[in-house]
């Protein structure tokens, strides 16, 4: 489907549940998100039908999501019943990879071909004090998994900060050196919940280039600008959420795990669909994706997003 403003919407990220085994300081509160009643929240079957009216509508990825999807019981049924639908090109996850190491077969045999694994730094100590009560160990054995199970794509998600992580960015990227895997630097946005990050957390990724001079461009995918170190086998990627954003390419949709069309990641707009049927599902998708905006507002520690939620709450 194209929007008012000649995009055409073919990527819905489907958040499935907004609960995590760890409590990212940029993304959820020290005590978790509070526990909404179960009736509120989107079941399996509506989750599918919502991925059949969007793939009516012209969706052809879809990307899993949380929170954390993978503590969610039934996640491979969802992954495997949306990877039939018809239309559906490509089934991706996002996750911490804690628990990956049991799951990783079970996904690609249900039909998830692409895993994007999210870690910030290769410091024990720091991987502890971001996660609050995660450990490195045990997300590193994720990303062994990941590397080696037989998904087609592996893509590292490190959220760039000022003053944590600013001095990893090479032992970071040169993980490219060993494994086809992009790594890919991503802005801090200053989404609800966020503020506890000052205005020195929010650094450019163009921070990468100063630090990789031997960088080398390549063809851009989506919303990443690419790059390869010499003679790596993977690539650095650049998203730039806020010092560039890409608003004009924009071609993504969310749906939130209590039902809520997200046009805009940084709108406070919603439209819900838990309780409809497949008719009236594609009716208010469409009608969000005719409402998508333009481009959201100006993003920097002084101008927050306009979302009503957090990450955790909207899915990565």
């Amino acid at each position: 489907m194209i929007d008012r403003y000649g995009r055409e919407i073919t990527y819905l990220r489907l958040s499935v549940t907004d609960r995590c085994n760890l409590r990212c300081r940029y993304c959820m509160p020290p005590e978790g998100v509070e526990k909404k009643p179960h009736a509120d929240m989107l079941t399996e079957d509506e989750m599918i039908t919502a991925v059949e009216a969007a793939a009516s509508l012209g969706v052809t990825k879809l990307r899993v999501t949380g929170g954390e999807p993978l503590i969610k019981r039934n996640i491979v049924s969802i992954c495997r019943r949306a990877a039939r639908v018809e239309g559906i090109r490509e089934v991706c996850i996002t996750t911490n990879g804690l628990l990956l190491p049991e799951m990783a077969e079970d996904l690609i045999e249900a039909g998830v071909s692409r895993v994007n694994f999210s870690l910030d730094t290769l410091d024990p100590d720091r991987y502890a004090a971001i996660t609050r009560v995660g450990s490195l160990d045990r997300a590193l054995a994720g990303l062994r998994t990941a590397l080696t199970a037989g998904f087609r794509k592996v893509k590292l998600n490190a959220v760039l900060i000022g003053g944590f992580n600013d001095d990893e960015i090479r032992p970071l990227a040169e993980l490219t050196l060993r494994d086809d895997l992009d790594v890919r630097f991503i802005e801090l946005m200053p989404m609800p919940g966020g503020e506890a990050f000052g205005q020195e957390s929010y650094i450019p990724v163009t921070r990468v280039l100063e630090a990789l001079p031997g960088l080398r461009p390549e063809e851009s995918d989506g919303v990443a600008r690419l790059y390869r170190l010499p003679g790596a086998k993977g690539r650095v990627g650049l998203i730039s959420p806020v010092s560039r954003h890409f608003c004009a390419a924009c071609n993504r949709i969310r749906l939130t795990a209590d039902g809520r069309i997200k046009p805009c990641l940084h709108s406070a707009e919603e439209v819900s669909l838990k309780g409809l049927g497949f008719a009236e599902m594609r009716e208010a998708m469409a009608r969000a994706i005719m409402d998508k905006p333009q481009c959201h507002g100006e993003l920097s520690a002084d101008s927050r997003s306009l979302s009503a939620r957090g990450m955790s709450q909207i899915g990565g």
